[in-house]
């Protein structure tokens, strides 16, 4: 049986702080039990440097992208959270071990039922997990302290940022199929601030305001 606790503390110490994520927020990296995330046969791989297959086409995204956009994000414990792609659950976990409350939504309910299983196995109940197109938000919780997308959009979707709160966080990935910027949009009274962070490259946001969508600024 592998050493778990040895190489989620290896991961980071080598993966994380050695490239510059120094967050407060990032030794609840060392506590989520990453190889629980993913599958069973690829549970040795669960801390290597770099996504994982988890089925349906989707990944579980590299530990260091994942370290950075809650670098980001800022979380101090007390915010409502709204991830946008909950994939295998680990992401949302560690926003469990930050925020006070996480909605997280999944289109495909396979994958939504698999990531409240672990979750729950893994001692969270400050989360609910939907089943439908997250690129709308999720209106009957907002308004959202920080919302982070864990797949890559061709535009920036106006109902995430709508629903955020003042001073709220939208932390995604926007650009071509094949390399995305890392988008920070703040919400400033009626006005939205973007910057942009680092060069990533998600699976595709699928949905109304992804691609394939009709929404206001497909690409």
């Amino acid at each position: 049986m592998p050493d778990w606790a040895r190489l989620r503390k290896e991961m980071v110490e080598g993966q994380l702080r050695a490239r510059g994520i120094t967050d407060a927020r990032v030794p609840a990296m060392g506590r989520v039990p990453r190889e629980q995330f993913v599958p069973p046969a690829l549970q040795s791989q669960a801390y290597e440097d770099g996504p994982l297959p988890i089925g349906e086409g989707q990944t579980i995204s590299q530990p260091w992208m994942v370290a950075r956009m809650l670098e980001l994000g800022r979380l101090q414990g007390n915010e409502k959270v709204l991830e946008v792609g909950a994939g295998s659950g680990y992401q949302a976990a560690l926003l469990c071990e930050l925020a006070r409350q996480v909605f997280a939504v999944e289109r495909l309910a396979s994958l939504a039922e698999e990531a409240r299983g672990r979750m729950a196995a893994c001692g969270y109940r400050n989360f609910e997990i939907g089943v439908f197109d997250g690129t709308g938000g999720w209106p009957e919780h907002a308004p959202f302290d920080v919302i982070v997308v864990a797949a890559g959009a061709p535009s920036l979707p106006p109902l995430l940022i709508e629903q955020l709160s003042e001073g709220g966080r939208l932390l995604i990935p926007v650009g071509p199929r094949r390399e995305q910027k890392l988008a920070m949009v703040t919400r400033n009274g009626e006005e939205a601030e973007v910057t942009w962070d680092t060069t990533c490259s998600f699976v595709d946001l699928v949905g109304k305001y992804g691609w394939g969508g009709s929404g206001v600024g497909q690409a």
